[in-house]
């Protein structure tokens, strides 16, 4: 239930950043935070407790004291992309700032062309 709380708190802490805050930079870190609950969300998803990892070298372990690996391997894959996003939108933010000297969002929106 800890999880589920933390995630949703990282999610609505993200999502206030990125509707509220007017420097590009930090929407970025707002959009970064957001990934990262949702990461927190499908992993805890997929906690089982006193489980152990899906590894069938020990015949002992039934299947029911497994963790599911599907939402392990979506966030491996999620965290991959994020970051790509991540890397990939700081490199706009730099660029416009290169270009107009500014981070502010309603500042760039008046240039119009």
């Amino acid at each position: 239930m800890l999880y589920y709380i933390g995630a949703i708190s990282l999610i609505l802490i993200g999502m206030y950043a990125v509707l509220t805050k007017k420097n590009l930079l930090k929407i970025v870190v707002g959009l970064s935070i957001v990934d990262s609950g949702v990461n927190l969300l499908f992993i805890s998803v997929g906690y089982v407790k006193d489980a152990t990892a899906p590894i069938f070298s020990m015949p002992s372990l039934t299947a029911d004291k497994m963790v599911d690996p599907v939402p392990q391997a979506l966030v491996l894959t999620a965290i991959v992309i994020g970051l790509a996003t991540t890397a990939v939108a700081l490199g706009l933010v730099i660029r416009l700032y290169d270009h107009h000297k500014t981070l502010n969002i309603n500042k760039i929106r008046q240039l119009k062309w």
